[in-house]
């Protein structure tokens, strides 16, 4: 991948592994369909309590989706769903697409409630 490529994957994809793999969803949220490809998040577990959340953990993997082209306004409104900064932050992370290849990306991650 060019370094161009991959500046374009981390600044416009988001990795989505709770309730935004949801295609339903995103398009009530965005107003359109978003095309996604599998991914797998290395190095984190997934969990919920009220809400799903990731958390580091050697040696675990979280299976997930990347949605990719999203523009400033897509995250605007996918922020705004996920309450940020009260229930989650917005964090680069470098995925596995399936053919094995890194990634990098934005996720979600939870603030203190998932501890």
């Amino acid at each position: 991948m060019r370094q161009h490529e991959a500046m374009e994957t981390r600044t416009t994809s988001l990795f989505v592994y709770g309730t935004l793999l949801n295609a339903d969803l995103r398009i009530r949220l965005l107003g359109r369909r978003v095309e996604t490809v599998p991914a797998t998040l290395v190095g984190y577990a997934r969990g919920q309590k009220r809400y799903f959340f990731v958390v580091r953990q050697e040696g675990a993997n979280t299976e997930g989706a990347l949605l990719l082209d999203l523009t400033e306004s897509d995250f605007g409104i996918l922020d705004d769903y996920e309450e940020l900064p009260r229930l989650y932050t917005r964090a680069r992370v470098t995925v596995l697409d399936a053919a094995g290849a890194e990634l990098e990306c934005w996720t979600y991650l939870p603030t203190d409630w998932a501890d």
